[in-house]
């Protein structure tokens, strides 16, 4: 259930748009934002909020991957494994970061601190291999790069 305050948040996005639909991606942000992830429940009440159909609501949630239709870590790591980055090491990369978490892709470490996706094109593919850490753009990435990055980590 996504509080009074979320659903509050969501009627004032709405009014910044001209058709209700154009609302969902910035209401799907609010729920994440409150509770983590993006569940089901929750983007049944975004639709029942913004007074469309929940197809609308699930459909965008299940395309884009800035959203979290599952639980995840308090650090999300995730790695761009596109052309430009595949070129340029994501495998690598991957497998690296896999290796020191002890996690495989799409899993989440057992002290729930660190959950590792794939994830196609963030953009920046001028500065590739790279990775979101959350919101975060790291790039360039090399093994001491991706060291210094987990271990500032709390």
């Amino acid at each position: 259930m996504l509080s009074q305050a979320a659903i509050k948040k969501i009627e004032e996005v709405q009014k910044k748009y001209p058709t209700k639909r154009s609302a969902v991606l910035p209401s799907l942000f609010i729920a994440q934002e409150e509770q983590g992830w993006v569940t089901k429940e929750a983007m049944a009440e975004i639709a029942k909020v913004l007074a469309i159909p929940p197809t609308q609501v699930y459909e965008s949630a299940t395309f884009y991957t800035m959203y979290n239709k599952k639980p995840v870590g308090k650090y999300h790591v995730q790695v761009c494994a596109n052309l430009s980055c595949s070129l340029l090491g994501a495998e690598h990369v991957i497998n690296y970061i896999s290796k020191k978490l002890n996690i495989k892709t799409g899993e989440t470490s057992s002290d729930k601190k660190f959950t590792l996706s794939t994830v196609e094109c963030l953009g920046s593919c001028d500065t590739a291999p790279m990775l979101q850490l959350n919101d975060e753009y790291h790039e360039n990435l090399t093994e001491e790069k991706i060291d210094k990055l987990l271990d500032s980590l709390d």
